[in-house]
């Protein structure tokens, strides 16, 4: 079979005559083996029937590449996105979205719903994200009934399970598809300082003799019982055995850019002939007025010697600019965080781990076979490399080298649920279902399923009841189960729910101005970093005396509902009035940076996700005065250097 020039793989045909018969399809297949064709077969089918097809995808930067792929070969008319950041041709053909969106859409019973045929949910096993994993469940569970999924992931160990939860729920066949073998066999091997690159049961029976295992110079000093591995010699040996391009995985923004930086000192992997094209993409991607930031700056150093960092606390056109660099084939060595690995259609020669564990907000542990093969798949380009080469630096801390063995047999990690239900998401089951259909709902959890297959009990209705009795309570619900204005509010609401909802849900938000409004949204909406540093006073009397002014105010405004005044990150709020006020006065983005120590790209999400907030809270009023006011407020946020372009 031949679709858009390509002889189709079994397993693509498979799916593709799953859709056919109207049903749903679980694919797992390896990296680059053509799974987004069977999205673009699904796409072709149902446009040319005039219906709508959704492509969701897990993080913004996904959406947006998929947005501008699908505008070069459909055509600008037919593609539409929806993001927090950005609205374009909502009522496309085609509509790109992130899952939130989608998710948000059925909760609100969207009518375009009704004309979509098909979903795409791209990297499905993102359900099993501790933090949004919620979201991937709830879309399936509140999908219209005419709606066929296409769920698409590299690897789902437990995927016949995951497609009979679907099937038990949504009432209609689904069909799974896998496809082990990658279009670039994928080689595991392990770098150590003193015995170079290695296979792995090699290296294990290396280390295992003692007076193999060299110690490092300060042979008294425990903490430098080990050598460290230096990035600069494992690329000393890729480039003698020409494994570049690669991308060198490290779990920290600092060292990749500590790395990044080392090893441009010590190379010059960029042709001279080259050097002029890095300059020709920094000018066209970089506005002239950011340039002279030293993040811009020391990538485009790094650039000019082939070597690039890319993570999230870049500005997203910086960002950008690295990946034109690497896709036009001027960057050998690139620096990133995991991030980078979702989804983004960049292959390399080889990719590297700068260590086996990494730090997952509670402890560090090894990598589980998910993230590694999610990372390691990224090795190896489709028509142009015979082999991936996935390579492990060995940390001689780390002497169970079984685990590691075990861990590059194959991904056996199975998605799991990860089901948390919201405020939200229990005031829309109140809003638009009687009992016994909200229990049919809660019950139809992926984690539901599981344990009632292992004869274990859940105790979902629990949850649910003791979240309705604390919306009754703050006047959300009324006693006998129905809806306040106040709750109806409430449900367009996604994020930070009843701390919204005690403001712009009563009156208290009437007494706020709108510079009040924007440092109020930000200090709800800001996720703190470790280390993260704000100035609060600078050297302009005037810029302090508005900030003070400013927090003083929202302090004593909102002072009277003891709910607020008892969830409000005051901390946060009087950290960032500087930043915030100053911004939403109409200040340049260079001189906001003057007010902290936060890296570009996160003051860049912080400001986007102020903006998603006041989004929804305009759609979710009929307020006309406070819709005004919302405008306001995102006009003075939304701009410059945060507005997106696509």
């Amino acid at each position: 079979m031949q679709f858009k020039g390509f002889t189709l793989d079994d397993f693509q045909i498979k799916s593709i005559e799953a859709v056919e018969r109207n049903e749903s399809v679980v694919v797992s297949a390896a990296t680059g083996t053509g799974k987004t064709l069977i999205a673009d077969y699904v796409i072709d089918k149902f446009i040319n029937q005039k219906r709508r097809v959704i492509y969701t995808a897990p993080i913004k930067a996904l959406s947006n590449q998929k947005f501008r792929d699908f505008k070069r070969h459909y055509g600008p008319e037919s593609v539409g996105i929806i993001t927090g950041d950005v609205q374009i041709n909502t009522e496309a053909m085609i509509l790109v979205m992130t899952t939130e969106i989608y998710r948000n859409m059925l909760l609100s019973h969207d009518p375009l719903l009704d004309t979509v045929a098909y979903v795409v949910f791209d990297e499905i096993h993102y359900i099993s994200d501790i933090e949004r994993g919620t979201i991937w469940e709830e879309s399936i569970i509140f999908s219209p009934a005419h709606l066929r999924f296409l769920c698409l992931s590299a690897t789902i160990p437990n995927a016949n399970q995951f497609a009979a939860w679907i099937e038990s729920i949504r009432k209609h066949t689904v069909t799974v598809v896998k496809y082990a073998q990658r279009a670039v066999p994928l080689q595991h091997l392990l770098f150590d300082e003193s015995f170079g690159l290695q296979e792995p049961k090699e290296m294990r029976n290396i280390l295992a003799i003692p007076e193999q295992r060299p110690r490092g110079k300060h042979k008294h000093d425990k903490k430098k019982e080990f050598p460290v591995v230096s990035p600069s010699d494992v690329v000393k040996e890729l480039k003698s055995r020409g494994l570049m391009p690669c991308f060198y995985f490290v779990f920290s923004r600092k060292e990749c850019e500590r790395k990044a930086e080392e090893v441009a000192r010590q190379f010059d992997l960029l042709p001279g002939a080259k050097k002029g094209e890095v300059g020709e993409i920094f000018r066209k991607v970089i506005p002239e007025e950011l340039r002279e930031l030293e993040s811009v700056r020391m990538v485009r150093q790094l650039a000019s010697k082939g070597v690039a960092v890319h993570h999230a606390g870049l500005l997203p056109q910086l960002k950008e600019a690295v990946e034109l660099l690497f896709t036009a084939g001027l960057i050998s060595v690139l620096f990133t965080t995991e991030t980078f690995a979702v989804g983004i259609n960049m292959p390399a020669k080889a990719v590297i781990f700068s260590s086996l564990t990494k730090w997952d907000g509670m402890n560090f542990r090894m990598l589980n076979s998910k993230e590694y093969f999610q990372l390691a798949g990224r090795a190896g380009r489709r028509g142009i490399d015979t082999i991936g080469y996935a390579i492990g630096v060995v940390d001689r801390k780390m002497t169970d080298l079984d685990r590691y063995l075990h861990l590059v047999s194959g991904d056996t990690e199975p998605i799991r649920s990860q089901f948390r239900l919201s405020f939200n998401t229990v005031m829309h089951l109140v809003a638009h279902h009687n009992a016994e259909e909200r229990e049919i709902i809660l019950k139809s959890n992926f984690d539901y399923f599981v344990q009632k297959q292992e004869g274990s009990h859940v105790r979902i209705m629990a949850s649910f009841n003791n979240k309705l009795k604390a919306l009754t309570k703050m006047g959300y619900v009324t006693p006998d189960g129905k809806m306040t204005w106040k709750g109806n509010f409430l449900l367009n609401i996604y994020a930070n729910e009843l701390l919204l909802g005690e403001i712009f849900g009563t009156d208290l938000h009437q007494q706020l101005t709108e510079l009040e409004l924007c440092l109020l949204i930000a200090g709800i909406v800001f996720e703190e970093r470790k280390n993260t540093i704000f100035h609060t006073k600078c050297r302009n009397d005037e810029y302090n005396r508005v900030a003070r002014q400013t927090y003083d105010a929202i302090i004593a405004k909102l002072g009277a509902n003891r709910y607020v005044q008892e969830n409000l990150n005051k901390f946060a709020l009087q950290r960032l009035s500087l930043l915030v006020t100053r911004w939403a006065s109409g200040a340049e983005f260079m001189e906001i940076l003057q007010y902290t120590e936060v890296p570009e790209g996160d003051i860049v999400h912080m400001i986007l996700r102020n903006c998603d907030a006041l989004r929804q809270l305009r759609h979710a009023t009929d307020d006309e005065a406070l819709k005004t006011k919302l405008l306001g407020c995102l006009q003075r946020m939304y701009r410059d250097v945060v507005k997106v372009n696509l």
